[in-house]
């Protein structure tokens, strides 16, 4: 082994949610998913409770906190109302990402740089109330150093562009993309910020990102949801550990 920490796998289940609401009623159950995962040896739970609430419902949120023994990663926008959310909650973590009503999954990462003072604002009372504040952004230098400005403790890397350019075929720009994501995972580490990467990983891209040093955790969902339909959400879980603790050994 190189002595690498721990690379951390933090499952989205929002898709379980998605899959429950396309029926309505109560199945399929996304505590049970986030147990099961947990039991499978997730590191976390990922969930987005998006103003539409398309997936993620406030009462999976709340369940969520009760039941779990590992750490809740509360996705959100910067909004009034998931503020009070998560403030009435006060989850291990809570990302901060963009969100567009008309779009099917989020689509980049946030603008920091241009909106520094309010985003400072609005992080500020969760700092306070104990929760890790992580932004969600493009591997751009300029979003990161307003990150790290703003006081985020953690970013979260988007690493669609990647996965989307490997997915066409189109390898030089999927190489382009990941030697940026590398770039930059160093340049945040550099500041002090921990790094994490998330969105479109699969088993197909996931190795190349696992091997960054500085990247300390991975958040993937819709694949290995996915993937459950097909091999059950344990073995699809321990699949992605396996390639993610091959990748870093």
């Amino acid at each position: 082994m190189t002595g690498l920490p721990h690379l951390r796998l933090g499952v989205n289940i929002d898709h379980v949610a998605t899959v429950r609401n396309a029926r309505g009623g109560d199945t399929p159950d996304p505590l049970r998913a986030a147990k099961l995962a947990e039991e499978a040896g997730a590191d976390g739970i990922t969930a987005h409770l998006r103003e539409d609430r398309r997936h993620i419902s406030d009462a999976d949120i709340e369940g969520l906190m009760e039941v779990l023994s590992v750490p809740l990663n509360f996705e959100m926008a910067a909004t009034a109302e998931m503020q009070a959310i998560a403030l009435r909650h006060r989850p291990h973590a809570v990302c901060i990402v963009p969100e567009k009503r008309e779009e099917r999954t989020t689509e980049g990462g946030l603008e920091v740089a241009r909106e520094e003072n309010r985003l400072a604002h609005f992080i500020a009372p969760l700092r306070e109330a104990g929760c890790r504040v992580s932004i969600f952004i493009a591997a751009d230098r300029r979003q990161i150093e307003a990150a790290h400005r703003i006081g985020a403790e953690v970013i979260e890397l988007h690493s669609g562009a990647y996965c989307d350019a490997h997915h066409d075929g189109d390898f030089a720009r999927r190489d382009r993309e990941l030697e940026a994501l590398r770039e930059m995972s160093a340049f945040a580490h550099g500041l002090g910020l921990e790094v994490h990467v998330g969105h479109g990983l699969t088993y197909d891209t996931v190795q190349p990102v696992a091997a960054f040093p500085e990247v300390r955790e991975l958040n993937i969902g819709h694949f290995l949801i996915g993937e459950a339909i097909f091999r059950g959400l344990k073995p699809a879980i321990h699949e992605m550990r396996r390639l993610m603790d091959g990748a870093r050994a």
